[in-house]
């Protein structure tokens, strides 16, 4: 065998074989994944006009996120509505660890900033935003394309993803946008009309509804008026993220209100108002208008009093919500454009989404979509998503790498994990269909049941109910409570049920069925009471359930398809097509599909006037449901995952031979010192950035010692126990302990019983809960514990079988004692032992440590209180700026500058005497005693001249006291 593999030359083989391996599996493991970039954070407050021309000025709260490598491309991020600036904070932190520059702010109403909340009014919130892209090009931090214009992207969810649609179909400095969870017509998606008398447009795979004025969601407006109308909401949580692809959580993980963990923090919350009112009062300097609706503008209080009349939308209305949605300006859109929708999301549909990215690509937008499994009932972007939202603007902004957006992807959501989360895969389509693709594949699926008769109650009481909006995340993943928030009162619904599936039907989109609605005559009475009073129009409610073969019943994403149908003036059958909610739902076989027509809904605005009407399957079609083939994100062979696992295995194939090894050496033993406590040999401990906690450090520590270990702060006390304890590694030198070298977890760990840096306790426990469960953790024999040893030295009495938040900190202290004495371990670690104990307790301190150690044991006290060191210790070691500077007994250490006291009979004399000695000054006569610095003569040859000098000699001893030795050895002022 060649001399190189021998000792040293083995060693450093083995050592470059694994650097190679860990580079290579670094490599394959991480990809381009690079090391968070450092930023820097400050607030400011932009002044912009109220209105375009006007004199008058409102106040932004922002901040600006500056990575250190600049100029660097621009992000802005508006929050959602009911939030502030603080809301997107995580958002914004995350895209500045990327090497953004990021800008957010608090909208107007919102947060510290002023003025009155208008919905996304082009004239003033979109306006806003361009001024505060005026500011971003003004930065020499932020990269540009010219003079004024910023390269920049805007990314938002909610209220703030509507903010980054109109933005950059207003403004053209916007390079790229990546709007998550919102809207296109804000009319259309808060007062839905999923029916339409022609045949829909199905090329997409989630159409909604388009005709105008349809039914109000009466919750959810609720809740957004009551989020104008409150106070600001101060949290800055962005709340609980979706479940993810591959992802582990807990079920109990959920949005907890409407909106929470919505893509950007959007906070909408609270109840819903009486309007136009409404509880609670505008927050502290904002502009609150005419007092009626809060911080709302007029115009936007005027249509929330218009709706909340009957349940419909004027014109003007219909106009405003119009006017501030994405839909006003999605044909100047050109950008690209990452559209991120939520699956589990009763406020902004999946048809919201699907208008966005027709409208955008037919005004030349490149687009890509992706549906995910949340929505603002289900929860925000989780991190992967938010990554791959954070590299779309990345590559977009600076054209590097290639563009991570699949042209449309969706979530799978699959049945409940043991952990209680539900199993999440993802899909990826070669194109979004209808948009960037061939129209959408569908599938009929037949229904069967006759013509069933409905009546909606007078006052519309009881109601259907499909679900809590803003909490269905709860109950979204299990049939069980799923049908616990789901009715249908009898009476009041038809059904329609098909027979159960072969195999797995995965739908894909917004199912489509042909509906013939006919009115009873009980419907008739009252027609001249006019629209909306359930004579002239019928008002329903259709969704599709997924049926197990028990019976129990889903509803998916809990989504439910509002109609408004025209009725005939002679009573005659009226045929409309429905075009259902957008669903991602997988039914599987022997599942049935089941359509329920309702004439009641909770979440809705439904007349009040009692009507009863004739629903029935207008034709033999059946239910039409959209599929898009794909192919599941994680299937196939990936090859790089696979490498890197296989590299990942090799590492730790290395890591555990060399492990073993060293292991293996670090357990022989030096017979020489198996019989001593302690030796340090050559200890140091240095970190990044040039600091040395221990340098060079060596000392040994005998049996029955008890050693005080010495120095100000920052002498390394502390890390030399850390040490000690193998909680940190020496960077060189080493420890032995009974002659086996100290490592993390080395077996030669348990002979020491420690206290270092306090003692965790479970509050809830006893403190003797507490040693028992700590005993348990070292699996060690029970009858070797000595607990009732161990708490008679702490001296706890009765109290240790008080719960431990009952203690006070003494009490504390005394059981982490007791606990390091467990066992009696020959080798007993203290951390200043005597912080929180009174006098008394400190005087039974010293007194167990010196019984302890006088079996035979060996003690090391770290202390600050260098009388008691005095007092107990029999030798110390004191240390400085990480360095040893003297070691010994105690008296040693005192004695070493030679001052010293002799009590004698004739004090003159003896005085005299001293001052005849060689090296011997500053003599000092104090009644009985004298002082006298005796420089390098010893202590001893003084007596004996004193005793020659007939002089009686009663008392010899140092002069000093250990605190002064310690002062002349640190530099009095130190430290």
């Amino acid at each position: 065998m060649p001399r190189f593999l021998h000792g040293r030359g083995r060693r450093l083989t083995a050592l470059l074989a694994v650097v190679v391996i860990v580079v290579a599996g670094g490599f394959l493991l991480l990809g381009d994944n690079e090391e968070p970039v450092p930023y820097r954070a400050h607030a400011a407050t932009i002044d912009v006009e109220a209105t375009p021309g006007s004199e008058d000025r409102e106040q932004l709260d922002t901040t600006v996120y500056i990575p250190d490598e600049t100029p660097a491309p621009a992000v802005l991020v508006p929050h959602g509505f009911g939030g502030d600036k603080r809301s997107v904070e995580r958002d914004a932190r995350e895209l500045a660890e990327r090497g953004f520059v990021v800008l957010t702010w608090s909208a107007r109403g919102f947060g510290e900033s002023t003025g009155q909340i208008a919905l996304n009014d082009p004239d003033r919130e979109v306006a806003d935003a361009s001024r505060l892209l005026d500011h971003l090009s003004g930065m020499p931090e932020v990269r540009t394309d010219e003079d004024g214009d910023p390269r920049v992207g805007v990314t938002g969810g909610s209220y703030g993803g509507a903010l980054a649609l109109l933005l950059a179909g207003t403004d053209d400095r916007v390079d790229a946008i990546a709007p998550a969870i919102t809207y296109n017509d804000l009319g259309r998606s808060l007062l839905p009309n999923h029916a339409a008398e022609a045949d829909s447009d199905v090329a997409t795979p989630a159409p909604g509804g388009s005709a105008e004025s349809g039914v109000l969601k009466q919750t959810w407006i609720g809740t957004l008026f009551s989020a104008g109308t409150g106070a600001p909401t101060a949290s800055g949580d962005a709340g609980p993220d979706a479940v993810e692809a591959g992802q582990e959580q807990d079920s109990d993980d959920v949005a907890t209100g409407p909106d929470a963990g919505g893509a950007g923090g959007n906070g909408v919350g609270g109840a819903v108002p009486d309007l136009p009112g409404g509880p609670g009062g505008p927050g502290d300097g904002q502009d609150t208008g005419d007092g009626l609706c809060g911080r709302f503008t007029a115009e936007v209080c005027a249509a929330f009093t218009d709706v909340a009349t009957n349940g419909e939308a004027g014109r003007d209305t219909l106009d405003l919500l119009h006017r501030v949605s994405p839909a006003s300006v999605t044909d100047n859109i050109t950008v690209p454009t990452f559209l991120v929708q939520g699956e589990h999301d009763t406020l902004f549909g999946l048809d919201q989404a699907d208008a966005n990215a027709r409208e955008i690509a037919e005004a030349g937008g490149d687009v890509s979509v992706a549906w995910y499994a949340g929505g603002h009932d289900g929860g925000g972007p989780g991190p992967t998503l938010r990554g791959v939202m954070g590299e779309f603007l990345w590559h977009h902004l600076t054209g590097e790498g290639e563009d991570p957006a699949a042209p449309f992807a969706y979530d799978v959501t699959g049945a409940l994990r043991a952990g209680g989360a539900p199993s999440v895969r993802n899909v990826e389509a070669p194109a979004y269909p209808g948009v960037t693709g061939d129209d959408v594949q569908r599938r009929d699926v037949q229904l069967t049941g006759p013509e069933q008769q409905v009546v909606r109650p007078p006052g519309g009481t009881p109601s259907s109910i499909s679900g809590i909006p803003g909490l269905n995340r709860v109950v979204s993943g299990t049939s069980r409570l799923s049908g616990l928030f789901t009715m249908d009162p009898p009476g009041q619904a038809a059904m329609f049920t098909s027979q159960p599936m072969n195999s797995q039907l995965l739908a894909a989109g917004a199912p489509t069925v042909r509906l013939q609605v006919t009115p009873e005559q009980a419907g008739q009475q009252g027609r001249q009471q006019g629209r909306g009073q359930g004579q002239d129009e019928a008002v329903l409610f259709a969704k599709v359930y997924d049926v197990n073969p028990d019976g129990t019943r889903t509803l998916p994403g809990n989504a439910v398809a509002p109609i408004r149908v025209p009725l005939a003036e002679d009573g005659s059958p009226t045929e409309v097509d429905v075009t259902l909610p957008g669903i991602v739902r997988p039914f599987e076989s022997e599942h049935r599909l089941q359509l329920v027509v309702s004439t009641t809904d909770q979440s809705f605005h439904a007349p009040d006037s009692p009507a009863a009407y004739r629903i029935s399957l207008a034709d033999d079609r059946g239910i039409s449901v959209p599929v898009v083939a794909g192919t599941t994100a994680t299937a196939g062979w990936p090859v790089a995952q696979l490498a890197g696992i296989g590299g990942a295995l090799a590492v730790a194939l290395a890591v555990a031979v060399i492990a073993a090894i060293r292991r293996k050496r670090s357990h022989t033993v030096d017979p020489e010192l198996a019989e001593t406590p302690m030796v340090i040999s050559g200890l140091t401990k240095s970190y990044p950035g040039g600091l040395t906690a221990v340098s060079d450090l060596s000392f040994r520590v005998e049996p029955g010692q008890v050693l005080g270990l010495l120095g100000p702060n920052g002498a390394g006390k502390t890390t030399t126990l850390r040490m000690l304890m193998g909680l940190i590694t020496p960077t060189e030198g080493e420890i032995r302990v009974f002659g086996h070298r100290v490592t993390p977890g080395a077996p030669v760990l348990s002979r020491i019983g420690s206290f270092v840096e306090g003692a965790g306790f479970l509050p809830h426990l006893s403190g003797a809960a507490n040693l028992e469960l700590y005993w348990q953790a070292t699996g060690r024999p029970v009858d070797k514990a000595h607990v009732a040893e161990a708490l008679e030295i702490a001296g706890l009495g009765d109290a240790v079988h008080r719960k431990v938040r009952t203690y006070s900190q003494g009490m504390r202290q005394r059981l982490a004692i007791a606990q390091a004495m467990l066992g009696l371990p020959e080798l007993l670690v203290l951390d200043e032992p005597t912080n929180g104990l009174d006098p008394p307790q400190i005087h039974q301190m010293r007194e167990v440590l010196r019984r302890y150690a006088a079996t035979g044991r060996t003690v090391v006290v770290s202390s600050h209180l260098l009388a008691e060191v005095e007092q107990t210790c029999t030798d110390v070691v004191v240390m400085h700026r990480g360095k040893l500077i003297a070691s010994g007994g105690v008296h040693d250490i005192i004695a070493a500058g030679g001052e010293a006291t002799f009590r004698v009979d004739d004090a003159d004399r003896a005085a005299d005497t001293l001052r005849t000695l060689d090296g011997v000054s500053d003599v000092e006569v104090d009644g009985e005693l004298v002082h006298a610095d005796l420089g390098g003569l010893p202590r001893s040859e003084a007596v004996a001249a004193l005793v020659r000098a007939d002089v009686s000699v009663e008392q010899a001893g140092p002069r000093r006291r250990l605190e002064d030795a310690f002062l002349q050895l640190v530099g009095e002022g130190d430290g």
